[in-house]
């Protein structure tokens, strides 16, 4: 139930404005055209942006089992490309964020998240969103 009321909170008070900002990078990275690699990075970190509490971005391997191209050495490379050319300074700026954020005790919340986006935003190539209970089974197989 809380994780209901502190998506709700995220959504009305800034998710949604970040969700737009991460699909219209989305479309620009398509209109590009030698963006397309990484524009379902950005729609998968808009989706999280929405609904960002009790989610976690895991590795696709890990879910499905199996390797695809984002999880093989040509995702790692994605994943370089996509840190020198944006993905340090999203990261950072979610590091910021998520300090500011927790500068106050009633944005701690808001600021741990901002904490998983940076994580995300640094290397997001090859992973997936899940909720949390499915991350926490997986853990005991």
């Amino acid at each position: 139930m809380i994780n209901l009321l502190m998506n709700i909170l995220w959504l009305i008070l800034f998710g949604w404005t970040a969700a737009l900002g991460w699909l219209g990078a989305a479309i620009i990275m398509v209109i590009s055209i030698v963006g397309i690699p990484w524009a379902r990075a950005a729609v998968n970190i808009a989706i999280f942006m929405l609904w960002p509490f009790g989610r976690i971005a895991i590795d696709r391997e890990a879910l499905t089992g199996r390797e695809d191209i984002g999880t093989s050495p040509l995702g790692f490379i994605g994943n370089v490309i996509w840190f020198l050319f944006g993905g340090i300074w999203l990261g950072l700026g979610h590091l910021l964020l998520g300090l500011g954020f927790c500068l106050t005790i009633i944005g701690i919340p808001f600021g741990l998240q901002h904490f998983k986006f940076a994580g995300l935003a640094f290397a997001p190539i090859g992973k997936t969103i899940v909720d949390r209970e499915i991350a926490d089974a997986m853990r005991y197989r």
